[in-house]
């Protein structure tokens, strides 16, 4: 789920594109455009576009393939820069093999469709790769109650049990409330004044405005985002993820 949507890109795109595709007509005449003639150039431009569409939509769409590989590599960059803090922070819980020598890093929000989809994938990753070590950074934008949901968790995890409730919450039927949020940690056995001295606690509100300036310095504008071995996938596909790691074990 995207925070930011692509109009923009799209309405730069085709006046970049327009814009382009004028100036190519001007500067390939043999002998420069007099004054008498501009009206007529003019004219066989807009002409070409009404008659030939496809020439502003290819532009546009070689443009924002453009710019969606600038951002993915000032994106990398700024993860190569940041790799420590992704992969060695103390505040990040882990739910795959703690001493796993493959990192895969996640950042999600429990109220996003998209990071539910990609649940059973990593679920299966985790069962089918005990050298995978996962670690889950919670964002809060999606919904209002999604600060409340990664705080639960966070807090469920100082009683030991952050993976059983970051099952919890993911698999969770019908609407994701407080209520049920706070009754998906009583099933767990949890002390509940334990816990809700722990959410409201400075030790879990640090680690949120941890995980948020993260994400803000690697330009991580949607979830889910997925890190592995510092290199960022686009993906919810669980053959596409086994695929990158089968590649790190290979040496590639």
């Amino acid at each position: 789920m995207n925070k930011n949507g692509s109009l923009y890109i799209s309405l730069a795109a085709l006046v970049l594109s327009a814009a382009a595709v004028i100036m190519s007509f001007r500067t390939s005449s043999v002998s420069p455009v007099s004054s008498s003639e501009a009206p007529a150039a003019a004219m066989s431009v807009e002409e070409t576009l009404n008659n030939n569409p496809e020439i502003i939509i290819n532009a546009m769409q070689k443009y924002e393939q453009k710019m969606r590989e600038q951002a993915l590599a000032d994106a990398q960059k700024m993860i190569s820069d940041n790799l420590d803090a992704i992969n060695n922070d103390p505040n990040t819980p882990v739910i795959g093999n703690p001493d796993g020598s493959i990192m895969l890093v996640e950042f999600f929000d429990y109220s996003c469709g998209f990071c539910h989809r990609l649940y059973p994938a990593l679920k299966n990753i985790i069962a089918k790769n005990p050298d995978v070590k996962v670690m889950v950074k919670s964002l809060a934008f999606v919904s209002p109650v999604s600060q409340y949901a990664a705080k639960a968790a966070l807090s469920a995890g100082e009683q030991g049990k952050y993976a059983e409730m970051y099952t919890a919450l993911f698999e969770m039927e019908g609407p994701m409330t407080e209520e049920s949020i706070d009754a998906a940690a009583s099933n767990l056995g949890l002390d509940m004044e334990k816990y809700k001295a722990d959410i409201n606690s400075s030790k879990v509100s640090d680690a949120m405005s941890g995980f948020n300036e993260l994400a803000g310095k690697i330009q991580v504008n949607g979830v889910p985002a997925l890190i592995l071995n510092g290199k960022m996938l686009q993906t919810i596909d669980e053959n596409v993820i086994q695929s990158e790691i089968d590649n790190i074990r290979a040496g590639n």
